[in-house]
């Protein structure tokens, strides 16, 4: 377990409340930043990115991944690899709620997530992960912002690859759509395996042995 400061949970309060405060994106002024104690504990070992909170998960609950299908999903594909949601961290490339102007849940705008870029690196650098996981192409690709990459979600999903000093591991989204459309449950809960495996890794393979789905 690796020790966490002092300085580390007074600089993610210091996020929260400066995440809490941002009015960065005119579409999503009227809603609130979905960052606080309740996403996880700084020093987790293991950080899982998401797209955006869900109008009916996050945006209402105020914890990413719950109270909707998705947020469902995720914690039964997370209790496959013998994690619970205490020993990990959750957030999002958005932080607040976007949505269509019929209140429907939308995805996020590249600029949106630029916007969120500053607070998407500074999570990472205080939480300090040995392992990010993705989940979803947006999420994959917020993390360019934080450190450039090659990788995609169609080529790389279950891949264990090592990204800005730990490792990284993209998955597909939890939600039912993507279930139905993209990647059925048999095959998620197999790339979840991947972040059991990433793990035994984290801190003793080298940079040029990593692992790959067989």
């Amino acid at each position: 377990m690796s020790t966490v400061t002092e300085g580390a949970r007074e600089g993610f309060a210091a996020l929260v409340a400066e995440a809490a405060a941002c009015r960065r994106c005119p579409a999503m002024c009227g809603r609130s930043a979905v960052l606080s104690d309740s996403n996880g504990r700084v020093g987790a070992r293991v950080m899982f990115v998401g797209e955006a909170p869900g109008r009916q998960g996050g945006d209402r609950t105020r914890v990413p991944f719950s109270g909707d299908q998705s947020g469902r999903n995720f914690t039964r594909y997370l209790a496959s690899t013998g994690l619970t949601r205490e020993e990990v961290f959750i957030t999002n490339a958005a932080l607040c709620n976007p949505r269509s102007e019929t209140g429907a849940n939308r995805k996020p705008t590249r600029e949106e997530v630029s916007n969120c870029s500053g607070f998407l690196r500074r999570q990472i650098e205080l939480v300090a992960p040995a392992l990010v996981v993705t989940l979803g192409a947006v999420s994959l690709a917020a993390l360019r912002g934080v450190e450039y990459h090659r990788l995609t979600l169609k080529e790389n999903v279950g891949q264990i690859h090592h990204w800005h000093g730990r490792l990284l591991v993209p998955l597909y989204h939890p939600s039912p759509q993507v279930l139905a459309s993209h990647r059925r449950e048999a095959a998620q809960l197999a790339d979840y395996g991947s972040v059991a495996r990433a793990l035994g890794l984290a801190g003793r393979a080298p940079r040029t042995e990593l692992e790959k789905p067989k």
